[in-house]
């Protein structure tokens, strides 16, 4: 028997709601990138400081392809969450099964073309020739794995969506726990090196994406794949393609950008300042992942709330969020900026990665309230398919100001007498501020939708 269980999102309190779905979504968000930063880890430690700047080259390459995941996910999660507000369980099903069919397809493409171009790809991305063996060698046994990572993204947020936040997050944490094994497995135990994080990684999204598929083929699921669903509908994708084109573009402009970054931190530091930036980043994104995971709470409850028209509690759950997620970003900077060499001694014992790091620290990490701020205006934005608001709001801080700040900065520096690489990591500091101001305009823009009726 399916039980409806997303009634209590327009009935149980706010906080509770928030709780009851951020919870596991920031759990699966922390589990998945602690597996992310246990790669480089075991790497640094088990491989060596060439091979963890590799593996840094390699990152906004899967940031693209997880893109692709994002815009399936957040897309078709999104607009369940407001179709089911309506109460349409058949439209509801028929997002599910298009997603399914929209994965396949797309990914399948990404991979061809990924495989076909990796070399020209790895060193666009800012390779050298004393660190592109080590990434080709991670991303091709990690490309076939790409296509059951963007499966599992898209099953999990409709999972969540459709009134299943604890069972989404042990699929995430099974894959992640299962990650972690394998890592310390395969690189300390097998001495596997970059091949045995690429291995670990492929087969613990397989594990995840079938604990995922196995939910929607159960019958007493809510939602569950049904023959009608797989019927593809042209609407139903493009409404998928408009809500999700936000974190899509969002993680295309990051590996974009840090394509760009890298080749600056190679100009004016070299292989270790491309090495420290992912240590740098490797740190923030965990408390990012926490800030994603609360908005991926607070998506099911806005995008129902908001399709049944349910305006004061939609503005209850936006400032709820903010709260808890600006209060998140002080943390981590705090942390960041008074703390960078220990932090750093985490991934690499090796003085010179150390010393960059350390500098690079404060700089990425003193304006995470700020950043906070940004994601969770695109994250609401995006789950009352307001999609282009979110798009510009997330492209914000990182196209519109940090492609331009990482020329201008360096120069600035140069011009006072001061280390130019300490230009490159400022641009971060700047284009973040931007950033938030940009977002805070656009967000006084769409006050009416606080007022929204059906």
């Amino acid at each position: 028997m399916q039980i409806d269980k997303t009634k209590e999102l327009e009935t149980k309190g706010i906080g509770t709601l928030l709780l009851m779905y951020a919870l596991p979504s920031v759990v699966s968000q922390i589990i998945s990138s602690v597996y992310n930063i246990c790669d480089r880890i075991f790497i640094g430690h088990g491989v060596g400081a060439l091979a963890i700047a590799g593996l840094a080259i390699t990152l906004p390459i899967i940031n693209i392809i997880h893109a692709f995941g994002a815009l399936i996910g957040v897309g078709a999660g999104a607009r369940m969450s407001i179709v089911l507000g309506k109460k349409d369980i058949n439209w509801a099903e028929h997002i599910l099964g298009n997603s399914v069919i929209f994965t396949v397809v797309l990914s399948g493409l990404v991979m061809l073309f990924s495989y076909i171009f990796l070399d020209k790809i790895l060193f666009m991305f800012g390779a050298t020739a004393e660190t592109v063996a080590y990434a080709r060698e991670y991303m091709l046994i990690v490309l076939p794995g790409m296509f059951l990572t963007t499966m599992a993204f898209n099953l999990v947020s409709l999972m969540r969506a459709s009134g299943y936040p604890n069972k989404s997050m042990i699929v995430l944490v099974s894959g992640a726990v299962l990650n972690i094994a394998l890592d310390a497995l395969f690189i300390f135990a097998f001495d596997m090196g970059i091949a045995g994080a690429a291995w670990a990684t492929t087969i613990s999204m397989a594990f995840a994406t079938f604990l995922a598929m196995l939910h929607f083929l159960k019958r007493d699921s809510f939602i569950r794949f049904r023959r009608h669903g797989f019927q593809p509908k042209g609407y139903i994708f493009k409404n998928i393609f408009m809500i999700g084109m936000s974190p899509f573009l969002m993680n295309v402009a990051a590996a974009g950008v840090v394509a760009i970054l890298n080749k600056q931190l190679i100009r004016f530091g070299g292989d270790m300042a491309v090495g420290a930036y992912g240590i740098a980043n490797s740190f923030i994104m965990i408390m990012i992942m926490v800030i994603l995971g609360v908005c991926m709470g607070m998506q099911p409850i806005a995008g129902y709330n908001y399709g049944a028209g349910h305006p004061d509690r939609l503005k209850r759950v936006y400032i709820l969020t903010m709260k808890v997620c600006v209060a998140i970003g002080f943390v981590t900077a705090i942390l960041g900026c008074t703390m960078p060499r220990i932090i750093s001694m985490a991934f690499t014992n090796e003085t010179i990665l150390l010393d960059i790091s350390q500098m690079a620290l404060p700089y990425i990490t003193v304006m995470t309230p700020l950043i906070a701020f940004t994601i969770v205006n695109s994250n609401f934005f995006q789950s009352i398919d307001k999609p282009w608001i979110a798009i510009v709001t997330s492209l914000s801080r990182q196209v519109i100001f940090l492609i331009p700040m990482m020329y201008i900065m360096p120069v600035i520096y140069q011009n006072l007498g001061l280390d130019s690489l300490d230009g490159v990591f400022c641009s971060c500091t700047v284009s973040d501020v931007f950033g938030a101001l940009l977002a805070f305009v656009l967000m006084l823009t769409q006050r009416k939708v606080f007022k929204y009726t059906e």
